[in-house]
């Protein structure tokens, strides 16, 4: 749990951030300049100048009135900032073995952090012959060798293009289900938050505007954040699909809720798997009425929830079958289908639109 009652005076404005986080994963969610970054240094004690009381499950960090200001380095924290900020002249061994305990077990945290995000290839490489995904994936194994109590990503995904994106991905999931670590995750993709927290905070000119669900937190961010994205980003349950179904080889059924999705798989994957995929909102099709006699294997029923269009495009915030989509649409296809939130609208998905993230 981490308690915030902080005050942090910037350029423009101050950063007024009251709160308290639950969460094992919170997405930071906002505009650019709007003091998401300040708030991460603030929680390391990077911010001498942050007033007010912050407390981390029960251990104060910053309290003014007692005159009480724990150093970064005694936080326990690990903070991943955009660039991965690697010391040059290390290896990726020495790079993430950097900063670990040296009590019992840090040899078995370091192992398991290099196996979770599979980087054991590179230990004897220098930063300078990793590519950007790469760099990424030893910085957040170095935070997590150093046995935090909290993990601060500050986008750490922005970086890297989307096949590598799509790599990184798993891996929080991984650190937030598999190492049990909590984290902060500022990010400007409601697919990645939607994906990945239990919990969104959205910050615009140093002020908490809202505080709730990832699902809830993506109509607050399309009305302010103009770099805000919004992939379609899945986790469920892999199963092999019913043997009376005639299933082609390497099709699978991923189960979310009460939806049951036609995805591709692997021979090698287990029944009963969790499983992540992306589909990008121009792959999702929309119809103002029941689809027949077409290839796509998902066909769902829903209803529309928001639009946001420009002057010749945007996009259609659709949930059907408990899960919210988002649809690539013009401004002519909103006026021909009658498209508005409220009404009925159908979506279809081609099985081969999905890809894999884990």
């Amino acid at each position: 749990m981490i308690e915030l009652d902080l005050t942090l005076p910037l350029a423009r404005f101050p950063l007024r951030v009251t709160r308290t986080l639950s969460g094992r994963a919170v997405a930071i969610l906002g505009p650019s300049g709007s003091g998401k970054t300040s708030l991460l240094e603030s929680i390391a004690g990077l911010r001498t100048k942050a007033a007010g009381r912050i407390a981390i499950d029960g251990e104060v960090l910053l309290d003014t009135r007692a005159s009480r200001f724990v150093p970064p380095e005694r936080r326990r924290i690990g903070y991943v900032p955009q660039d991965a900020l690697l010391f040059p002249h290390l290896t990726v061994e020495r790079n993430v073995r950097f900063g670990s305990p040296s009590r019992n077990g840090s040899d078995a945290l370091f192992r398991e952090a290099v196996s979770i995000l599979e980087i054991d290839r590179l230990l004897a490489r220098h930063p300078s012959t990793l590519s950007g995904g790469e760099r990424q994936r030893v910085a957040l194994a170095r935070a997590i060798a150093a046995r935090p109590r909290l993990l601060l990503l500050d986008e750490p995904l922005a970086a890297v293009d989307v096949a590598l994106k799509g790599r990184i991905l798993p891996y929080l999931l991984r650190i937030r289900d598999a190492l049990r670590i909590p984290f902060l995750y500022v990010t400007h993709n409601g697919g990645e938050a939607r994906a990945v927290a239990e919990e969104a905070v959205v910050v615009r000119e140093g002020a908490v505007v809202f505080a709730g669900a990832p699902e809830q937190a993506l109509e607050w961010i399309a009305q302010g954040d103009p770099e805000a994205r919004f992939d379609n980003i899945l986790a469920g349950t892999l199963e092999a699909p019913p043997p009376e179904g005639g299933a082609s080889r390497g099709i699978g059924v991923l189960r979310i809720g009460e939806a049951r999705l036609i995805v591709p798989t692997e021979d090698a994957d287990p029944a009963s798997s969790l499983a992540v995929f992306a589909i990008a909102p121009e792959d999702v099709l929309v119809s103002n009425r029941p689809l027949v006699g077409i290839s796509a294997r998902n066909v769902l029923p829903g209803a529309v929830v928001a639009l946001e269009i420009g002057e010749a495009s945007g996009r259609a915030r659709i949930r059907a079958q408990g899960i919210e989509w988002s649809a690539l649409v013009t401004k002519e296809a909103v006026r021909e289908l009658e498209l508005a939130p409220g009404r009925p609208a159908w979506i279809a998905v081609k099985t081969h639109a999905f890809r894999r993230l884990r």
